[in-house]
């Protein structure tokens, strides 16, 4: 039934209970049609280190006041080429499956150890059976076992309205319902909390801009190997 569908009534007496069961669906259904739409709106953010340059690899997250957000099954991967993991940075809702995809012709050992999210997946090639539920707010820091300067992170986090910056230091968020937010940042590198550099803003049907600057750690990344050997796993 679509919104322009006419309703036909029938006298009280005359309608059966399934009928009545049926009228009661079909008003639900124009009340919806008729409802007015919330307002969305967007939001741009640029984050900028301590010293002025531009910040890729951040996670930036909207926490709406007062919303419980329900967590839909929600599916990602992070792949494995060239001995990296691809991206650096994950960022998904609480309750999503990860996928953990080798790419390379070498047997790769994913594991991590954080509070968030401990797991392991042993030397595999190709796919794995089943990917890792990553049902636990929090950040999660994944390496393999087998080459160390191997490393990722994947933010794991209790809404679905976040983005991850680019290397222009850029981030957006679309389609956000109008309310009250708290805007949050996270990068790998960080010093301190996200709530300590939080931003509380109100948004209606329109676009809004917001800067961070963060101090950030020194990476200090192990070197790669130089080179993709075939076989085995070195």
């Amino acid at each position: 039934m679509n919104c322009n569908t006419k309703i036909i009534w029938s006298k009280p007496e005359s309608l059966s209970l399934i009928e009545v069961k049926f009228a009661r669906i079909a008003i639900a259904l124009v009340y919806a049609c008729l409802a007015p739409q919330l307002p969305a709106g967007s939001l741009d953010v640029t984050v900028r280190d301590s010293g002025g340059a531009l910040v890729a690899n951040a996670v930036v997250y909207a926490k709406k006041s007062g919303a419980t957000s329900a967590r839909v099954p929600k599916q990602a991967a992070i792949d494995q080429r060239n001995k990296q993991f691809v991206p650096y940075v994950t960022a998904v809702q609480v309750g999503t499956a990860i996928w953990f995809p080798n790419s390379d012709n070498i047997r790769h050992h994913v594991y991590s150890l954080s509070p968030a999210k401990r797991f392991e997946l042993p030397l595999y090639a190709g796919s794995p059976a089943a990917p890792v539920v990553f049902d636990k707010e929090g950040f999660v820091t994944l390496g393999c076992n087998i080459h160390d300067w191997m490393i990722a992170y994947v933010a794991v986090l209790p809404t679905p309205h976040f983005s991850v910056s680019d290397q222009s230091g850029r981030a957006s968020l679309r389609n956000l319902p109008a309310g009250h937010y708290t805007v949050l940042v996270w990068q790998p590198s960080l010093k301190g909390a996200p709530e300590r550099f939080a931003q509380v803003i109100d948004l209606a049907d329109m676009k809004k801009e917001l800067s961070f600057t963060l101090p950030l750690k020194p990476d200090f990344r192990a070197q790669r190997a130089p080179a993709l050997s075939t076989g085995g796993y070195p």
